[in-house]
């Protein structure tokens, strides 16, 4: 990075730390921050849509619709997260590569299964061997958002579930009393008021999902926990122009301060977004704020 990294044997405390953590690897360490933000940035509102259909689904009054949201929230929430992390991916990767296959290779006569194989063309590949290394990084940090959305999306929809049953039944029935379709007063009464009765519990899950974001580095990903345990790991001049004894304890330790910064910061907003909720609310949240005010 600096021209006087050439020689680092003959540099100080200072600058030897300087050209340490400013290396490739490192600069891929400090991206690996960025991935994980912007996976959190993205599963959220994926999560929360999924959330919100399959609440809506759980809810209809058409039993096998009903039967599917339910079955939905059940299974996802009854196998835990690690065994559903690392089989999903492996299926949807397939479920994509079996498509590209019967697409692409018409022709192709042997069978995909071959006992405990899998095996398609060389076209249906996803990603392709040819292609460069960040498209396989791309696609597979592709594979762990959706099942990431999947998973938690499944949990957002027993939490949205249980507010839309929250909301007093009596306001609907006033809503449709004054002549309200049952469209009109599920969207213009039900899901507004809702948010008040779901977000506590969308905050706890907006703070599980950022303390899950470390299994992208089970899913095969060179996330922050990747690098912190191959940077922090002991280094020999044999291997690399910067030998250091174990530091994984220190890179792992920038990764706790990362995290804590992270729910922190989360905190202070959703505790803001729920005051502005519950302003004027009959709940507990805004009887506070009114003898406050008083």
């Amino acid at each position: 990075m600096f021209s006087y990294c050439a020689d680092p044997e003959s540099l100080g405390t200072i600058a030897w730390f300087s050209c340490f953590l400013t290396t490739g690897v490192h600069l891929s360490f400090y991206l690996a921050f960025f991935k994980v933000l912007g996976l959190l940035a993205v599963t959220a509102p994926v999560a929360l849509a999924f959330g919100f259909i399959g609440a809506m689904t759980a809810r209809s009054h058409f039993l096998p619709l009903s039967l599917i949201g339910r079955a939905y929230i059940a299974i996802v929430r009854g196998v835990p997260d690690i065994a559903f992390f690392m089989f999903f991916v492996i299926a949807l990767d397939q479920a994509f590569e079996w498509t590209r296959h019967k697409l692409l290779c018409p022709e192709w006569t042997q069978p995909i299964r071959q006992g405990n194989d899998f095996i398609v063309c060389a076209a249906a590949k996803l990603p392709l061997g040819t292609a460069p290394q960040w498209v396989h990084e791309s696609y597979a940090f592709f594979l762990a958002l959706i099942t990431f959305s999947i998973v938690f999306g499944a949990f957002a929809a027993n939490v949205l579930y249980g507010a839309m049953r929250a909301v007093p039944r009596a306001q609907i029935e006033t809503a449709e009393a004054y002549g309200m379709t049952h469209r009109q007063s599920f969207w213009r009464i039900l899901v507004p008021q809702m948010w008040v009765y779901a977000l506590p519990g969308l905050s706890n899950l907006w703070m599980v999902l950022i303390k899950a974001t470390p299994l992208l580095f089970l899913l095969g990903l060179e996330d922050i926990v990747y690098w912190a345990r191959e940077l922090g790991g002991t280094k020999t001049p044999k291997f690399t122009d910067y030998p250091h004894g174990d530091w994984r304890m220190w890179y792992f330790l920038a990764l706790l301060i990362f995290y804590l910064g992270c729910t922190r910061v989360s905190e202070v907003l959703l505790e803001r977004l729920m005051k502005r909720l519950t302003h004027g609310q009959a709940t507990l949240g805004g009887e506070a704020q009114r003898k406050a005010a008083a």
